[in-house]
């Protein structure tokens, strides 16, 4: 097969998720166009430049109903034959459009493609849309369904994640993107965000929060406990399906969780053709993608599953890997993908994740793609692993070699 290379990968900082965020007067179809806009720009794309955009986002209605994607063509610079495919696999969506795009290339199906995605939680609120997973009983009944905050608390008590585990986490994920920042590690992806008379309104992540101490976050509130025991009594629900359990450890909460942000986040992808035609040297070749389902209550165990199998079907072992990006939907999936193969903290999430920097859920995994490759870069290693869990159970990875 036709190899997939990336050969530029850009994103917006992420604004804070709500009415008093730098971004939230910015719709998602603007965002998304200043960005592929500015893909253009960096690699001078001129006309019907690229097959398709792929853009993921998790929840498709209102701004980001309809295909957002050909949306988003439409109101940048991009050429109108470019079509435009909005792609939803909850917060894998980003990567899936990255994926696809690969594999679009990789099977000959075009020559290059911009994928990528946005999320503007602000505007637009995550559950939103009404999924059935979430809010029909005929699904939520037999799947044995809860919120993803008493997934997360599931694996915690499960594989045996303290709420001190959990804050240590959230507090290094604050310290390692406060340092990527001040030593320039973002730089070379980071577009900023203009208003229409071309200031800028934003320029840096805004989530972040790089003074949380360990004691700050022992006097938060676990978020999901009266949920989980209280009402609707969720824990209930859970233990149908974990009768072992005696009981849920509830230990997340807003410091230990994913942030609530805006942003979008776009990569570059085309076979060795396409680079020759406009100049571009690629970066790094796509080498493995591959996505799986899971158990729906536990819900975010995906990362390990998904890995396990991208690895076999690419005949790679973890200690392949180089670095490896790692959502921090919750403090509990990273822990347990560490946990499950035995990999240092020291190479996972480098430059801090999602608990610092936010999670703008469409975008999110094309973000970890483009930070893995800039951090490759950086220490001149060769491959890097990006996976997230998946809201209703399924996992989603990416292995990247640079060239």
């Amino acid at each position: 097969m036709t190899d997939a290379f990336i050969y530029d990968a850009a994103r917006t900082p992420r604004g804070k998720g709500r009415p008093d965020g730098s971004l939230h007067e910015v719709s998602s179809v603007a965002l998304s166009a200043r960005l592929l806009n500015a893909v253009k720009a960096r690699n001078g794309l001129e006309g019907h430049a690229v097959e398709d955009v792929i853009w993921g986002n998790a929840t498709q209605v209102m701004e980001q109903g309809g295909c957002l994607a050909r949306s988003a063509v439409l109101a940048s610079d991009l050429d109108e034959r470019i079509p435009g495919l909005s792609i939803n696999r909850f917060c894998a969506s980003g990567m899936e459009a990255v994926n696809l795009a690969a594999n679009q290339v990789r099977g000959g199906a075009g020559a290059g493609y911009i994928a990528g995605g946005v999320e503007m939680m602000s505007r637009v609120a995550m559950g939103s849309d009404g999924a059935a997973i979430a809010v029909d009983p005929s699904l939520t009944f037999p799947t044995c369904f809860v919120p993803q905050g008493i997934s997360a608390d599931i694996i915690a008590t499960e594989y045996g994640f303290t709420r001190d585990q959990a804050d240590a986490l959230a507090v290094e994920s604050q310290r390692r993107a406060a340092r990527a920042w001040d030593e320039g590690r973002f730089a070379k992806s980071i577009v900023p965000v203009r208003d229409q008379n071309g200031l800028v309104m934003l320029e840096r992540d805004e989530h972040m929060r790089p003074g949380t101490t360990i004691e700050d976050l022992a006097k938060l509130k676990p978020s999901f406990k009266d949920m989980g025991e209280v009402m609707p009594g969720f824990d209930k629900v859970a233990m149908l399906k974990y009768p072992h359990l005696a009981a849920i450890n509830h230990i997340h909460h807003a410091g230990n969780s994913s942030g609530i942000v805006d942003g979008a986040a776009a990569v570059l992808i085309g076979n060795a053709a396409f680079g020759q035609a406009h100049g571009l040297t690629p970066r790094a070749r796509i080498r493995a993608t591959a996505k799986i389902g899971t158990d729906p209550t536990i819900m975010l165990t995906g990362p390990v599953p998904v890995t396990e199998k991208i690895l076999r079907d690419s005949g790679m072992s973890i200690s392949d890997i180089d670095l490896f990006e790692v959502n921090e939907a919750f403090a509990s999936v990273v822990l347990r993908f560490m946990q499950a193969f035995e990999v240092s903290p020291d190479i996972v999430n480098v430059n801090g994740g999602a608990m610092a920097l936010g999670h703008p859920l469409g975008a999110t995994g094309a973000i970890l793609i483009g930070t893995l490759l800039d951090e490759l870069e950086r220490r001149d290693l060769t491959t890097g692993l990006a996976t997230l869990c998946v809201a209703s159970g399924m996992g989603a990875a990416t292995i990247i070699e640079r060239v």
